[in-house]
């Protein structure tokens, strides 16, 4: 694209002005990242030939290891596709999807330096974006189901399923309650019990506790937390971006009863705090995995939501491995 340019930024000191319209893609989300264990932010920038900022995508690359069994591996994370100015769109006739090819690029080329040993793109806008920029690249597309919560037209008490509605009336009963909390003690505690409730989860990759304490003084973020008894007994993790609510990171003690009675307390007291506050949807960046009866998007169906299919984007940094993935699973 003439008189595009594209460069990779690791230190927040070297972001220019940008548009920040996007969590994910912010400078706050690269600041938290660039302080956190176990992350390194790269942000991508394209700018015009006057030096202003007209798309950029932040990358998260996370380290994960173990002493038993023994490994350690590195992974790229991207949530969507950018930000984009679209002021400069309209002006200079700026195309989104060739922008995100630029980008999507210059990133390939980035973290196959690096060794990353695989590259996962989620929550794109549409299932088609970027398709055919993603399979020049060697990406291969996973369909994958999403949940979306419309917070418009109809109250969430109104979407409510029946068999949700006798869910959250009998947490009540058992005396859970729910608020929201920017308390480090409880913040912590709320750490732990997600880093214990995923322990066996090879693909789900929790950060530690810092990253957390961080996120919770961005005005982006939000936490509710469920108690019973003066006993903190779990909840959720939200993002607040551009009229829309992303539910990011849930997890209660484990027992069987009262952690669907905690989680459920948990989703409906952030999708009421949305509505109040006028966002347009909730979508949950973890509506469990790709296969057909999946309990925990069941689970969070009865809150009213709709599933829909998009595709997920993954990358391995071994060819020949990327050639069978490629052949098996995106087809």
């Amino acid at each position: 694209m003439n008189g595009i340019t594209v460069r990779i930024i690791s230190r927040s000191r070297e972001l220019p002005a940008m548009p920040d319209n996007d969590f994910f893609h912010s400078p706050g989300l690269f600041r938290i990242a660039e302080q956190s264990p176990g992350h390194t932010p790269f942000m991508v920038v394209c700018e015009d030939q006057g030096g202003r900022v007209v798309a950029h995508l932040l990358a998260l690359v996370r380290t994960r290891g173990s002493l038993l069994p023994p490994y350690i591996f590195t992974q790229g994370r991207i949530y969507g596709e950018g930000d984009y100015d679209e002021d400069a769109e309209r002006e200079d006739d700026i195309d989104h999807e060739q922008l995100f090819a630029i980008m999507l690029n210059a990133l390939t080329r980035k973290l196959r330096r690096r060794l990353c040993f695989y590259i996962e793109f989620s929550d794109l806008s549409t299932k088609m974006f970027g398709y055919r920029y993603f399979r020049q690249l060697g990406y291969f597309p996973v369909s994958w189901q999403e949940v979306h919560n419309s917070l418009h037209s109809l109250s969430p008490e109104e979407r409510l399923l029946p068999k949700m509605q006798r869910t959250l009336g009998k947490a009540r009963q058992r005396g859970f309650s729910c608020h929201a909390s920017t308390d480090s003690t409880e913040i912590s505690e709320f750490c732990h019990i997600l880093r214990k409730h995923f322990r066996l989860n090879s693909r789900r990759f929790i950060p530690k506790e810092k990253h957390f304490q961080l996120l919770k003084d961005d005005p982006h973020v939000k936490f509710f937390i469920t108690t019973r008894k003066g006993k903190l007994c779990g909840g959720c993790a939200c993002a607040f971006s551009d009229g829309k609510a992303f539910l990011w990171y849930l997890a209660s003690r484990k027992g069987a009863r009262s952690q669907h009675q905690s989680n459920a307390l948990a989703i409906w007291t952030a999708l009421q705090y949305a509505y109040r506050h006028n966002y347009g949807h909730m979508y949950f960046l973890d509506a469990g995995m790709p296969i057909s009866h999946d309990a925990y998007r069941n689970f969070i169906l009865g809150f009213g939501g709709k599933p829909v299919t998009k595709f997920r984007w993954f990358r391995t940094a071994f060819p020949w491995l990327n050639h069978l993935l490629q052949a098996t699973i995106g087809g």
